[in-house]
């Protein structure tokens, strides 16, 4: 076979995907494993969701509604902007990528840290733009070196706040301040996956700067305090001028039936909600205290996942804890030798989790 592909999708790396858990069971030989990974909502979706999800079933052989206009309506609402300033995805990733896809040309620029979500680079790359990437400064984005690397070229700037994996923040004078420094011929992109996990009194109002000289997209998602991973839905708050070229590039059908049903549900479930975030809030507090006890050092966060120095070989503990069916995420890849990432989960969770981490150091 004599494939004729260009050099930037020759030397792509392909996102890395995970065993399923079922098959990581049978690998080592476990039963009854807790994921504490991949920052997914232990606490599942909103019953009214599931319910929403049984509802729809039947109309399965239907297309989805390409304008995702009730869930628009709805979140409209919520969010206090207009519908012309949403657009929805198949997870925020998609947003990503029609972002990437509407701005950026062979030759153009994307700024991002390292380490942050992996997904802009490669999508950078795949329409040959050029990336130009900052190590983070004391685990936080550092504006001032990402100024530094601004050029005529530069479309774009991804900052995911909070910062997966570290899960920091900037606050509003820091980020300001980086916004009057910049061009008017950037696009500043703000992902908040996980800013419903974030203290409301130091939260940034993504809402403020999209009209702004420099103009903010900010990117969000039904996967985490939603619970709604599994089925893909996320959107992008932005001026009506970018959401409609987004559009242009924008698949008619790209977020299903059933991913809208839910996520239009779960917007109505204020209680469950609620209750991701108190759930979230208190299991990040247990378990710094309890791991702290242990002897590792664990750093605070603004998110549902944190990460602990275990001062040892950080690949090492993932294999003893996942052979006792305890499935956390070492970070050697990032640059964090001794360093895992846990999700905050369910009490019994947790207890299982603080267990079996005193048993495997």
């Amino acid at each position: 076979m004599k494939l004729s592909v260009s050099k930037n999708i020759e030397t792509l790396i392909p996102y890395p995907p995970g065993k399923p858990l079922k098959e990581l069971e049978r690998e080592y030989g476990v039963t009854g494993s807790i994921k504490m990974a991949s920052n997914e909502n232990s606490w599942g979706p909103s019953p009214k969701a599931l319910q929403a999800i049984e509802d729809s079933l039947t109309n399965l052989h239907r297309y989805p509604d390409g304008s995702c206009y009730y869930l628009g309506q709805a979140l409209a609402k919520k969010l206090a902007v207009q519908e012309r300033e949403l657009v929805f995805g198949n997870g925020s990733n998609e947003v990503i990528d029609l972002l990437v896809r509407a701005f950026i040309s062979s030759g153009d620029e994307v700024i991002t840290s390292h380490p942050s979500f992996l997904v802009y680079q490669t999508m950078v790359q795949a329409r040959e733009g050029v990336n130009r990437v900052v190590p983070l400064k004391n685990m936080h984005h550092d504006l001032e070196s990402i100024l530094a690397q601004v050029t005529p070229l530069t479309r774009l700037i991804f900052l995911d706040n909070p910062n997966n994996p570290t899960g920091t923040i900037f606050g509003k004078q820091e980020f300001e301040g980086f916004l009057e420094s910049l061009p008017e011929s950037v696009i500043v992109v703000l992902d908040e996956a996980y800013v419903d996990f974030v203290d409301p009194a130091v939260r940034l109002d993504v809402r403020k700067y999209l009209h702004n000289r420099v103009p903010v997209v900010g990117l969000r998602t039904f996967s985490k305090a939603y619970g709604l991973a599994g089925l893909r839905v996320g959107f992008g708050i932005m001026a009506e001028e970018i959401a409609g070229y987004l559009h242009r590039v924008r698949q008619p059908f790209n977020v299903n039936e059933l991913a809208q049903v839910a996520a239009l549900a779960c917007l109505e479930d204020e209680e469950h909600y609620q209750k991701t975030l108190s759930g979230t809030r208190n299991g990040i507090k247990w378990l710094t205290a309890e791991i702290e006890k242990l002897g590792c050092r664990v750093f605070p966060t603004q998110t549902n996942f944190f990460l602990v120095d275990v001062a040892g070989d950080c690949k090492a503990l993932y294999e003893k804890m996942l052979h006792k069916g305890v499935i956390i995420r070492p970070m050697s890849a990032y640059g964090y030798p001794t360093f895992i990432r846990i999700t905050a989960g369910t009490e019994a969770e947790n207890d299982r989790l603080v267990k079996t981490l005193a048993e495997c150091l």
